[in-house]
């Protein structure tokens, strides 16, 4: 045997010590798990930072090791990194387990927490002892939490797939990021109903561009992506055949070589429907872009787009914002601004130049105030982007469409599209344009033509002249009594014939304003109304001012006609109503499909809701109507989206001023929608709070009213008492309960004291005592939202929020919510003696 020389053998030997130091001492490769009592600091020298040459920075907290692109988690900045995403992201690492030098791949963000609440440095995320996840900003603020403390969190994982969980003992999910997609799908994710996926502004600016993009999943239909608009415009669906199997939530999924539908059926079935994508030979992501596109992107020495999930029925112009707001696109998504033809006047001008793709806007906005000057740009061989997946009028000619869009004030052009053997055909109204297209009827098979609504500028010059007044006549000589009497006696049928045509004209001057009012839908007749309602036979309800009745409409669509009674204030809450909800649309609030005035009657025409109002289901007297905890929840969401709605994404912020379980009602599926609009109150976004006359229902009245000076947060109080209505399964003010029980917040404030809490749950649902843990979490938000001081109730988007997991119940609240005075209006309202006006319908539908 050869023997080795003693310096060789020293050599080896001092590299082996060397190599077990650094095995010993050094981070393992693979570390995608934490414990509890963890923090993590996003500061310059923690572990695993790494600069890119695309100026962007990750500071990884969990990383699975192994080469190649693989998923890490932790803090993430693309800029100046002044503003950091708490996120997951793919990044490329070497066969050590590090994550490789800038040059060799940039990371992308597939899922991130707090994406419109960027953090800075020296924010912190801590996995606490009580288990939750918690994201802090460097000042302390919370900005993001999983909400899942007292759940029995045990670590966190970040898994071979990309999903980041929280696990308890068994480890079981108690929370998992796949749960909450942002913009992204990376394979084997899904996507259920009721989520959806919001593209950033940009890949600098992550801000959810909430306002234009979104894609979800419809329940029982497939797939859908939408512009967001007053309603939502379809541009992209693809629908899956019904089948008699059924699943609780449909999906979509990633799978390697598909985005697969599961909307009837589950795995492991056959999916319902399939969009081929191609097979992975590396890693994937899938992301909705801020333009539309869905797109598929794939390691190939660097991110590499391999699919256009939308193309194989989309084309560059069919994309809503593929020449942005009010743009016509032409081939090779060539955009352009209408311009009439003749004479040639540029209403329209492109937002910016060098990118007209941006869209154009008007030179003069659209006006209700002057609709006596509103005109057509006409554009033939025209289309939308959209196939009219929603139709306002079928059937009818070019001139009724462009009718149409003058009556209404919100519509913002007349699209039309009939068949080359009839002038009658389809009728589009959108009250947002987004892009136009050029076509040619022969390659479409149809006529398309679309007519844009401008608003004309009378110029001085081209002003109607002016009538010269009339002098009138008088003489100077009464010098007799005849005379004299004969004059009074002018005088007063003077007077008589002014006052019957002053009527007159104010009768004509609020019809012509009922028609002007923005977004009205149809306007049916009262013989329509007399026949769908079989001559108003089937009474729904009695309300404040009037009944409802049940009908059937000749397409047999069912309708619930609200029949207002008492002219004094008939038109009013009818206006109020009309003005409120007439041009809003949102899946929690009851659709107004029309209305009627003929003579001194006002109807109003809504969605019939199978299940009636809320109350119904909530009070019990017996076992007869009683909800399990999951049907609450959803109810309680609804409403919560409903209200969110009006007071935050309308064009003018709406109060409902009436939010009562009476006036909630719920579909066949127990959907929630928000209704009675008659007390509400309109007010500009730039207004924090009005002066009004008190107005509601006793019982559901915040203690500001007393003042007269109100906000949003009033409704805020309301949906404080009927969630805790909902939980309790018992009226805010009830006789039927030992008197020291009449009031509801009296017990609320009482159990929390005694920390009785699960004393005062639904006892008429089993279901709500196996889930007690969940119902005593929600009275924590009902606490919240039942701050005597308004200014600390939270906004209804913070409470949607908080029933997401996204953010918890402010912890500091206060636990008095009893008002004697509120309480004494509630005790005179259960005795019939109502000095507040009553709402319009109060009765179930």
């Amino acid at each position: 045997m050869m023997k080795l020389k003693p310096w060789i053998t020293f050599y080896c030997f001092f590299l082996f010590i060397i190599l077990n130091y650094y095995l010993a001492t050094a981070q393992p490769f693979d570390y995608p798990t934490a414990n509890l009592s963890t923090i993590w600091t996003n500061n310059i020298s923690a572990p695993h930072s790494v600069n890119f040459t695309d100026g962007s920075t990750v500071r990884a907290i969990l990383l699975r090791g192994t080469f190649g692109p693989r998923y890490a988690c932790g803090f993430y900045c693309n800029g100046d990194c002044t503003n950091y995403l708490f996120a997951v992201f793919i990044v490329q690492t070497n066969s050590g387990g590090n994550i490789v030098l800038p040059a060799s791949g940039y990371p992308q963000v597939v899922w991130s927490a707090n994406r419109d609440l960027p953090i800075r440095v020296g924010a912190t995320v801590s996995l606490t002892s009580a288990g939750d996840l918690v994201l802090q900003d460097v000042d302390g603020r919370a900005v993001w939490t999983a909400n899942t403390t007292g759940k029995s969190v045990v670590g966190m994982n970040l898994t071979d797939a990309g999903n980041l969980v929280l696990f308890d003992v068994n480890r079981s999910v108690v929370w998992q990021s796949f749960d909450y997609p942002t913009d992204s799908l990376v394979p084997g994710q899904r996507l259920f109903q009721g989520k959806q996926l919001i593209p950033s502004v940009s890949s600098t600016n992550w801000t959810t561009q909430k306002d234009l993009i979104f894609l979800q999943v419809v329940e029982k239909s497939g797939l859908y992506a939408y512009v967001e608009s007053n309603p939502p415009q379809v541009y992209y669906s693809n629908l899956v055949s019904d089948k008699n199997a059924s699943i609780e939530k449909g999906y979509v999924r990633f799978l390697n070589g598909s985005l697969s539908l599961f909307i009837h059926s589950a795995e492991p079935s056959d999916p319902d429907g399939e969009i081929s994508i191609p097979q992975a030979s590396s890693a994937q992501f899938m992301k909705l872009m801020p333009d539309g596109h869905l797109k598929v992107f794939e390691w190939q020495v660097g991110w590499t787009e391999v699919a256009d999930v939308f193309s194989h029925s989309l084309e560059d112009c069919d994309y809503p914002l593929a020449c942005g707001r009010n743009g016509v696109c032409s081939d090779n998504q060539q955009c352009s601004c209408p311009v009439s033809s003749s004479p040639r006047i540029d209403y329209f001008r492109a937002l910016n130049d060098r990118q007209p793709n941006l869209g154009c806007s008007e030179r003069t906005p659209l006006t209700c105030n002057a609709t006596q000057d509103q005109v057509f740009i006409e554009l033939e061989n025209v289309k939308y982007f959209t196939d009219f997946t929603f139709k306002d009028m079928e059937k009818v000619n070019m001139e009724t469409c462009k009718q149409a869009c003058l009556n209404n004030c919100s519509c913002k052009a007349a699209l039309f599209r009939y068949g080359f053997n009839s002038s009658n055909g389809d009728c589009y109204l959108p009250s947002d344009l987004f892009t136009m297209r050029n076509v040619d009827p022969n390659i479409i098979h149809f006529n398309a033509s679309a007519f844009v609504k401008v608003q004309n500028v009378r110029s001085p010059t081209s002003s109607t002249p002016q009538i010269p007044r009339r002098k009138s006549r008088g003489t100077t000589i009464v010098l007799t009594s005849i005379a004299g009497s004969f004059l009074l006696l002018l005088v007063i049928v003077g007077f008589i014939i002014f006052i019957i045509r002053k009527r007159r004209w104010n009768a004509k001057m609020e019809e012509e304003y009922i028609d002007e009012v923005p977004g009205m839908p149809t306007r049916f007749s009262y013989a329509e109304l007399r026949t769908a309602t079989d001559n108003f036979s089937k009474k729904l309800g009695q309300g404040g001012f009037g009944s409802v009745f049940e009908g059937t409409l000749e397409d047999g669509s069912k309708i619930a006609v609200k029949c207002l009674e008492g002219l004094g204030k008939v038109n009013k809450s009818f206006l109020a109503e009309v003005e409120s909800i007439g041009s809003i649309h949102h899946v929690n609030l009851v659709r107004l499909r029309g209305f009627c005035a003929w003579k001194s009657e006002r109807f109003l025409v809504y969605d019939f809701m199978s299940n009636g109002s809320l109350d119904r289901w909530i009070y019990h007297t017996d076992r007869e109507h009683v909800l399990d905890w999951k049907c609450r929840k959803k109810i309680i969401h609804d409403i919560a989206k409903g209200l969110a709605y009006l007071h935050e994404d309308c064009r003018q912020k709406i109060i409902h001023l009436d939010i009562k379980p009476q006036n909630i009602l719920l579909d066949n599926d127990f959907n929630a929608k928000v209704s009675d609009f008659g007390l509400s109150k309109l007010i500009d976004r730039n207004e924090t709070e009005v002066m009004t006359t008190m107005r509601g229902t006793p019982g559901y009245l915040a203690p500001e009213w007393l003042s007269s000076i109100i906000t949003e947060k009033v409704d805020v109080y309301s949906f404080g008492i009927v969630l805790l209505e909902i939980l309790c399964g018992r009226k805010n003010f009830d006789r039927s309960q030992p008197e020291e029980s009449w009031h509801l917040l009296g017990v609320f404030q009482k159990s929390w004291e005694q920390k009785a809490l699960l004393d005062i749950v639904d006892k008429y649902s089993e279901d709500m005592q196996t889930h007690d843990a969940e119902v005593v979490e929600m009275m924590k938000v009902a606490s919240w939202c039942l701050q005597t001081d308004y200014t600390k109730r939270p906004s209804m988007s913070t409470v949607i929020k908080v029933l997401d997991g996204m953010l918890a119940v402010e912890s500091n609240l206060d636990y008095n919510f009893t008002d004697p005075r509120l309480q004494k209006t509630a005790v005179e309202h259960e005795k019939d003696f109502t000095p507040l006006l009553p709402s319009v319908l109060s009765g179930p539908r």
